[in-house]
């Protein structure tokens, strides 16, 4: 390199350093081949699935994109797209497929999160400054339709008195006793069950949150488990469906619900006992909380909390079962 073109170039990259800007990026920028956008998508979705439980999720995150994103940005290169390329994409479907919208616009902040810290681009997300240009989304969110805790008493003698089969009667009121999603009842086996400590441990791989769950069970959980050892044969499932080989389908507890006419979902009994446990009971609310198997948001209280409180929470659903008996 000429000397004249060496000090032109060294000037130029004393002056990205002076504004704030990185020269060594800068300078090796040519040396390097920046992904187009599609290939970015790509490498990110390839990277994730493996800690996606759900295979459906992994499906619709990189399909969104395909279609969303891919028209627009798909062949450009991840480093040459800016916050108004993005806020063109989102415009057409910010206010019309309000929830759409704000999955592409998270699944695209996690493109170009990868890119920068792969060294593909520099400076801000472009996705960091588009809500300043999109319009206020009116839909709020859509929760889980939940049973007011005192008709639940109502709900379990219905369920009870119903022509459903015995097993699927069984499961649905052990998901209520427990507090749990359908998908840990449906899905939960008889070697996580200890009968002598009254205990339900849920492995990590099947909980949301991806930590073991211990569930302590109330003396009715223990009697319905009991009462199913006659139908076990050779299940591995607590409450299996047609074939003693596959749990029941996640639908049966909805049609179940729709057949004695209880405006509400499988889901919203969580929502029951919450409000249950804040609004008649003292216990802590980090109690309740861990009954859900929630997260906890505060970093700091996570980091010190070691137990699962699961004397307490024996306690509490205990309580509970007495509720809705």
């Amino acid at each position: 390199m000429p000397l004249a073109e060496a000090r032109e170039t060294a000037r130029v990259l004393r002056k990205i350093a002076r504004e704030g800007g990185d020269p060594i990026a800068e300078r090796d920028k040519g040396k390097r081949e920046v992904p187009t956008f599609q290939k970015a998508a790509e490498t990110v979705h390839a990277e994730h699935s493996p800690s996606w439980k759900n295979p459906k999720h992994a499906a619709q995150w990189i399909n969104t994109l395909k279609q969303y994103a891919y028209p627009a940005l798909g062949d450009r290169p991840v480093d040459q797209i800016d916050t108004p390329e993005v806020l063109r994409l989102l415009g057409p479907i910010w206010l019309t497929k309000p929830e759409t919208a704000r999955r592409v616009r998270q699944r695209l902040g996690t493109v170009f999160d990868w890119a920068k810290a792969s060294g593909h681009r520099t400076g801000d997300n472009p996705v960091e400054g588009v809500a300043r240009g999109l319009p206020k989304q009116t839909d709020t969110a859509k929760h889980h339709a939940a049973l007011p805790y005192d008709e639940v008493p109502a709900f379990i003698k219905a369920l009870r008195a119903s022509d459903s089969g015995i097993i699927a009667k069984h499961a649905f009121e052990f998901l209520i006793l427990t507090a749990s999603r359908t998908s840990e009842v449906l899905e939960a086996q008889w070697d996580e069950i200890d009968l002598t400590a009254k205990l339900w441990t849920v492995p990590a791989s099947r909980m949301k949150a991806g930590r073991t769950h211990r569930v302590p069970l109330s003396d009715r959980c223990v009697t319905m488990l009991k009462e199913a050892e006659a139908y076990r044969g050779k299940s591995l499932y607590l409450f299996h469906g047609r074939s003693e080989k596959k749990p029941m389908s996640n639908m049966v507890f909805s049609k179940i619900m729709k057949g004695l006419k209880f405006a509400a979902t499988p889901h919203g009994f969580r929502s029951s006992f919450r409000d249950w446990a804040s609004e008649t009971t003292s216990f802590p609310r980090e109690v309740a909380e861990m009954a859900l198997a929630h997260t906890i948001e505060n970093k700091v209280e996570a980091a010190y909390r070691r137990g699962d409180l699961l004397e307490k929470r024996r306690k509490m659903m205990h309580d509970w079962a007495g509720f809705i008996r």
